[in-house]
């Protein structure tokens, strides 16, 4: 017996699985479609770490490890090979850039939203001259403290580095200089303003997503004409959405894509309503599944382990915790009626959001409307605690490293993570990510439970064995790909070494493919979210306000156990490597 459920509800299959099923099922496709990206990114970027680039890491490892041995503080010629290593980038290659240009997204804009999408040549020599004033002041400046800071190192080497007050006034110097630096290479890119166009590309890359996709939705036995025809609109919205998170204002808000590509899509589906016509490309779980496969290449176990057992226990010891605590207070203390709404909403709270929600929605057969409610109430306190948390890190004079661990535990997206870290420090956005990172590896786990415990819920409430092949129908086959990205890339990543892995994986395959793909994924499944949620239909899951009293108490409880065990793991237990961060 098959129970479907079209567009983007959950397809479920309760009967015997067979081999057509790795072409007839959305979650292969989804498999598929990731590899396919991810396999095309390697074969583009992975050439790049020829014998040249080889031959600079080397160079520039050499001068790192022997101005480490001379000096007992970072020298100038230190921070000058960590910038030659950064720069070597296979994204910055002729194949890289025109990816990147014909994949981009609206720019940033505050006056004319039309100029997020074009800028004649006239505009960008403006923006550039008026640009150059501040990057000229600013290298000025930089040239002036590099020239102090070199000073004051000879100073420091003239006498042996055995002078402490002399290395710390060279230490103090440097870091002067490198902060001035940092603001000279952001200055830069607005001092040297190119002129674009970037409709063409837009246009282009609709096309080939809709190709890309339709091929999926054609062999599983829909037509490709409705969804390319539907999905020009979907795409349209989702353009609107990157345009709307471009504004220079909601940039610094930290409000983006997926709350605007959620909120028009609600717009359009609870005025004028969502046309039929538009539905075949409404997508929900196609499209972001396919970029959650995306997401394994980037979860790498070598960065996982950088961090090491302090990570593994706020993210692993404390996510199931809450999960299961809130699950237990929304069944016994709120009585909610629907097991598979409680449970979406906890797994979406306690582990990271919208990915988890996907997967444990799958696991238990959750209805669309209760996916929805979840992911919605995932993008509001997002948005709120992204802004929230730094500001609180800030006012109580809390470590950074501390707020990092605790915000890479308790926000629930990737990127607001990023951002929400990038507020406060780097070292604080390092922490924070990765233990976000070391989170998203969860989903599978967290899934994979999900499935045993409906599986043994069903059992109970029939009275019947149901077996094992239960299990395996109900477990989200999209997550076989996420592990299996992860663990190919994982040990590619460890074989070849973190500095080759940098150039042609962190800014090479991931950045310069994965990344843009899962970046657009994301925000065509939001965007489906909106187009197929009606207000009408959600009402009845408000009712007593129970979902909101269950984010809200789960969240509570999150937030104090995370910042708990942040606490005891990186600095009673573990501060050593805490000094190493």
């Amino acid at each position: 017996m098959i129970e479907a459920q079209q567009n983007d509800n959950i397809v479920y299959d309760s009967g015997k699985g067979s081999w057509s099923d790795l072409w007839k099922k959305e979650d292969y496709w989804a498999i598929w479609l990731g590899f396919i990206l991810l396999i095309a990114g390697m074969v583009i970027y992975f050439p790049m770490g020829d014998d040249a680039i080889k031959a600079k890491i080397k160079d520039a490892n050499a001068t790192l490890t022997s101005e480490s041995e001379r000096a007992p503080f970072k020298t100038v010629e230190w921070y000058t090979a960590v910038d030659a290593k950064k720069k070597l980038k296979a994204t910055s290659s002729p194949i890289g850039k025109a990816i990147s240009k014909y994949t981009s997204k609206p720019k940033t804009w505050s006056g004319n939203p039309l100029s997020a999408f074009y800028l004649s040549a006239d505009d960008a020599k403006a923006a550039s001259a008026k640009g150059k004033v501040k990057y000229d002041a600013a290298k000025a400046k930089e040239a002036s403290l590099l020239s102090t800071a070199k000073e004051a190192q000879a100073k420091a080497a003239a006498a042996s580095f055995a002078d402490e007050v002399l290395n710390a006034d060279a230490g103090k110097k440097i870091d002067e200089w490198r902060s001035v630096h940092a603001k000279t290479g952001k200055l830069k890119k607005k001092a040297n303003v190119k002129p674009y166009n970037l409709l063409p590309g837009l246009i282009g890359f609709m096309i080939f997503l809709a190709a890309f996709f339709g091929i999926g939705i054609s062999v599983m036995g829909n037509s490709f004409t409705k969804f390319a025809k539907a999905f020009a609109f979907v795409f349209a919205v989702a353009v609107i959405a990157y345009l709307a998170s471009a504004n220079a204002t909601m940039k610094h808000y930290g409000i983006g894509y997926a709350a605007w590509a959620i909120l028009f899509g609600m717009i359009i589906s609870n005025t004028i309503g969502t046309p039929t016509w538009v539905m075949p490309a409404v997508q929900t779980e196609y499209y972001i599944k396919t970029g959650l496969v995306l997401l394994g290449a980037e979860v790498l176990f070598n960065k996982i382990l950088s961090i090491g057992i302090p990570g593994i226990f706020v993210a692993w010891v404390v996510t199931p915790v809450v999960l299961i605590t809130t699950y237990w207070f929304g069944q016994k203390i709120l009585k909610i009626e629907s097991k598979t709404m409680n449970m979406t909403i906890s797994a979406d709270m306690s582990v990271c959001g919208v990915s988890a929600a996907i997967a444990t929605a799958s696991a238990c057969r959750a209805k669309k409307e209760e996916l929805t409610l979840a992911v919605g109430l995932s993008l509001v306190f997002t948005a709120i605690m992204m802004i929230v948390m730094p500001a609180v890190i800030k006012a109580t004079g809390m470590p950074y490293i501390l707020g990092g661990a605790w915000m890479g535990g308790t926000i629930d997206a990737t990127g607001a993570v990023a951002a929400a870290g990038a507020f406060l420090s780097e070292k604080a956005l390092y922490v924070a990510a990765t233990i976000k990172m070391i989170q998203n590896v969860m989903i599978g786990l967290i899934a994979f439970g999900v499935a045993i415990y409906f599986v043994a819920e069903e059992e109970a409430a029939s009275g019947r064995k149901v077996g094992l092949i239960e299990i395996w129908n109900r477990f989200p086959k999209f997550v076989i790909g996420f592990i299996f990205a992860s663990i190919v890339f994982s040990v590619i990543y460890t074989s070849i070494g973190k500095d080759l892995a940098y150039v042609i994986i962190d800014h090479g395959a991931i950045r310069g493919l994965s990344k843009i793909g899962r970046g657009w994924f994301f925000c065509l499944a939001f965007v489906s979210i909106g187009l197929a949620t009606n207000f009408r239909e959600l009402k009845g899951y408000f009712k007593g306000g129970k979902p909101l009293i269950l984010y809200v108490c789960g969240q509570t409880l999150n937030l104090t156990l995370t910042l708990i065990m942040a606490y005891i793991m990186f600095y009673l237990v573990f501060p050593e490597i805490t000094a190493k961060i």
